[in-house]
């Protein structure tokens, strides 16, 4: 009897020290998994809204797990805080300028909250800082969003319906085109006259490469015009006097002007020997006169002349001439 109670004490103690066992094998893996017994900080981050983030879950950075939520608490001005436990061999890689967002594990997973972003040149994060957060739109206002997207896209199907049947029933710029074979035929005929512009100008392209080379061409005019020095001096020298000749051109035809205005102002003179021909009539008629005076002088000395040759005394004179012209005519031929 005392045997078998024995035997039962030891069968119960084992039982309680396995149990015992497992209870801490269980506390010390569900330890091991939040980060229990592991020395860490305390962060801190103000959210809006946490989208159903719970005391637990996980905390992420550059995807990798390095503590989890501590705490999740309301604040003042309608905000939630929460504090963050971050492993103390893992907070030396975070930088004091990071940011914190609410994300999920996975696609429908648990919240969580990762640390992203900042600088290489900032210090590390330390036991109370608090992190600056990113704003996260709810499910509502994404809904929102996307119920405002399908009323758009609703309106732009029901806009471009519209503007296809406009096309197919002839209506529009668009819907001429397709249907109305005259301003195709139009349209063909301004592109072969486009085509032919551009072959004009592909030719005097040619045309001015072709003129560029002989440009380039020694022993050319138009090279040596270019290039020669001495034929372009020499040219400014010819424009420097042809510019010189037009200045005394022009000084002649001033003098000239004058001239003529002087002559002008003269025969509108009646005081000047000329305009008194032209209009003193007294002058005129004594001028008449003088000049048949002169012209009856003239057939008398004629007169008195051939006399004079018929003389005796000059005969011999005037027949001595008339021989030495025939000789001199003679040599002349």
């Amino acid at each position: 009897m005392k045997s078998s109670s024995y035997t039962r004490a030891v069968i119960v103690g084992i039982f309680i020290f396995i149990g015992i066992a497992i209870f801490i094998l269980a506390v010390l893996t569900l330890g091991g998994q939040h980060k229990t017994f592991e020395k860490s900080i305390i962060v801190k981050a103000m959210f809006d809204d946490v989208n159903g983030l719970q005391k637990g879950n996980n905390v992420w950075f550059s995807g990798v797990k390095v503590g989890t939520i501590k705490k999740v608490i309301l604040s003042g001005n309608e905000r939630v805080e929460v504090d963050i436990n971050i492993e103390e061999k893992s907070h030396q890689f975070i930088p004091k300028d990071s940011k914190a967002k609410i994300s999920t594990d996975g696609l429908i997973g648990n919240k969580i909250i990762v640390i992203y972003g900042g600088s290489l040149q900032a210090p590390k994060v330390a036991n109370g800082d608090v992190l600056t957060v990113e704003k996260l739109r709810s499910t509502e206002e994404m809904l929102n969003t996307l119920g405002k997207n399908n009323e758009n896209l609703l309106q732009i199907t029901n806009d471009f319906k519209l503007v296809s049947k406009r096309i197919a029933d002839g209506n529009g710029t668009l819907g001429k085109l397709l249907t109305d074979e005259t301003l195709v035929n139009e349209l063909n005929a301004t592109t072969a006259t486009l085509h032919k512009v551009t072959q004009n100008i592909e030719a005097l392209t040619a045309n001015a490469a072709n003129y560029t080379a002989r440009l380039n061409a020694k022993g050319t005019l138009a090279n040596d015009l270019v290039s020669d020095t001495v034929i372009f001096s020499s040219l400014r020298s010819t424009v420097t006097q042809l510019q010189k000749v037009s200045v005394t051109s022009d000084s002649v035809i001033n003098n000239l002007k004058d001239a003529s205005n002087n002559f002008s102002n003269a025969l509108n003179n009646s005081k000047a020997p000329v305009g008194m021909l032209l209009h003193d009539e007294q002058a005129a008629s004594n001028l008449k006169i003088t000049l048949q005076n002169l012209q009856t002088g003239t057939k008398k000395l004629d007169e008195d002349l051939e006399a004079l040759q018929h003389n005796f005394l000059f005969k011999g004179f005037f027949r001595k001439k008339a021989k030495r012209e025939n000789v001199d005519s003679t040599l002349n031929r």
